[in-house]
C-alpha cells in the first residue's frame, strides 16, 4: 500500500482516477540466489503496516511459516505522511534495526528518484540499508516456496504444487474483483467508475459465496496462499470497505456464509493475531483526505462477533494439512489490545 491515489499526497486520494501502481522492485529473495539475494536467516527485514492488507498478507504468511526468528519484522506508523512510512511506533521515531526514520531512505539507498510511490510490504537488506522488493505479489509466493529451509517445523504447504493452476486462477478473480475492486470503488471519482467496480465486487463476493458454502476452504481441504489473499481484504471490509470505501450493498456480518468463514480464519493463529483493526480504522479514515476530509475515525463496528463460533469445521478441512499451528506470538510483535475484539 502506497502512493496508489494519484501521486499528490494523502490529498489525492478520491480525486484522481485510480491505478494499481505495479511493484517497482521485483528482485526475489531465493535459495539459490539469483537474483544476488539468497535466503540467509537474520539477513533481511519486512517491513509492514498493519493497516495495509498487502502487507498483511506477508504478516499471516511469516506468522504460519514459522519465520519470524529468521525475518525480522519493522511495523510502521499506520498514518504515513506524504514522505512514506514512518517509523514513529519505535523509540525516537527509528527503526532499531535499520537507523532509518521513513521508509523511502531504504527506497533511496536502492535507486534515487525512482518512479512510483514507497509501498509496503518491503523488504529490506539489513546490512546494505537497500531495498531488495516491494512486490506485494510475489513477496509471499517466495515465502512458501523459496524459503522452506528456514520454515518451522510442522509449516504448512500454502502453495501445494499440484493446486497451483487453481489456485492462480481463483486469486486472479479476487485480485480484480475484491483485493483491488474495493480500491476501485473507493477511488472512483465518477459514478460510472464507481458502479461498475461495485457491481463486479459484488458479483464476486457471491460466487465466492457460493464456493464456500460446501467447503471450507478455497482451494482444497487446507489453508493456502488463496485463503490469506482473500482474508486480508474480509477483515477490512466492514471496518472501512462498507462506509468508507461505498462497498455497501450489505456488511460481511449480513453474510452469513462469508462472515463464518472469515470468522474461521481470524481465529486460527496466525489470522487475528495479526490484525490490528485499531491500525486499520485510523490509517483509511484519517490518511485519506480526499476522501474524509474531516480525517475523523468512526467509533464502530462492534468486533466482538468476531471471535463467535463460526461452525466451519462441520465442513471437514484440516487447517494446516499434517502440520501443525504455529507458536505463540513472538515478543513484542503483540497486537495491542484497542486493536482486537
Amino acid at each position: 500500500m502506497g502512493r496508489d491515489g494519484g501521486g499528490a499526497g494523502n490529498s489525492a486520494y478520491g480525486r484522481k482516477a485510480f491505478k494499481r501502481s505495479r511493484a517497482h522492485f521485483t528482485d526475489r529473495i531465493t535459495a539459490d540466489g539469483r537474483d544476488g539475494w539468497p535466503v540467509a536467516a537474520g539477513r533481511y527485514r519486512l517491513v509492514v503496516s498493519r493497516a495495509c492488507p498487502w502487507a498483511s498478507r506477508a504478516l499471516v504468511s511469516r506468522r504460519l511459516l514459522g519465520l519470524e526468528d529468521a525475518l525480522s519484522l519493522a511495523v510502521a506508523d499506520p498514518v504515513q505522511d506524504d514522505r512514506s512510512w514512518r517509523f514513529t511506533l519505535d523509540p525516537e521515531g527509528r527503526d532499531p534495526v535499520l537507523g532509518i526514520r521513513y521508509l523511502s531512505e531504504a527506497y533511496d539507498r536502492r535507486e534515487t528518484d525512482y518512479p512510483g510511490g514507497v509501498s509496503v510490504p518491503a523488504i529490506v537488506d539489513i546490512p546494505s540499508g537497500r531495498l531488495v522488493t516491494n512486490d506485494y505479489q510475489q513477496i509471499t509466493l517466495d515465502l512458501a516456496t523459496e524459503w522452506t529451509s528456514l520454515h518451522r517445523e510442522g509449516a504448512p504447504d500454502l502453495y501445494p504444487r499440484a493446486l497451483r493452476d487453481e489456485i492462480g486462477t481463483v486469486m486472479d478473480d479476487v485480485f480484480r474483483d475484491v483485493n483491488n475492486g474495493v480500491y476501485r470503488a473507493g477511488f472512483a471519482t465518477g459514478q460510472d467508475e464507481y458502479e461498475e467496480a461495485y457491481a463486479a465486487l459484488f458479483r464476486r463476493l457471491e460466487l465466492l459465496t457460493r464456493r464456500l458454502e460446501g467447503q471450507r476452504y478455497l482451494v482444497g481441504d487446507t489453508i493456502t496462499e488463496a485463503d490469506i489473499r482473500l482474508f486480508t481484504t474480509l477483515v477490512r471490509f466492514d471496518a472501512v470497505y462498507h462506509g468508507h470505501f461505498k462497498c455497501n450493498r450489505w456488511k460481511l456480518a449480513e453474510n452469513g456464509v462469508l462472515w463464518a468463514y472469515a470468522r474461521d480464519l481470524y481465529q486460527t493463529p496466525g489470522f487475528g493475531d495479526t490484525v490490528d483493526f485499531d491500525h486499520i480504522k485510523r490509517h483509511y479514515y484519517r490518511v485519506h483526505t480526499g476522501i474524509n476530509p474531516s480525517g475523523i475515525v468512526p467509533g464502530g463496528p462492534d468486533l466482538s462477533g468476531w471471535t463467535a463460533p463460526h461452525h466451519r469445521e462441520e465442513l471437514g478441512g484440516r487447517p494446516f494439512g499434517d502440520g501443525t499451528p504455529p507458536k505463540p506470538v513472538a515478543d513484542g510483535e503483540e497486537v495491542p489490545a484497542r486493536g482486537r475484539p
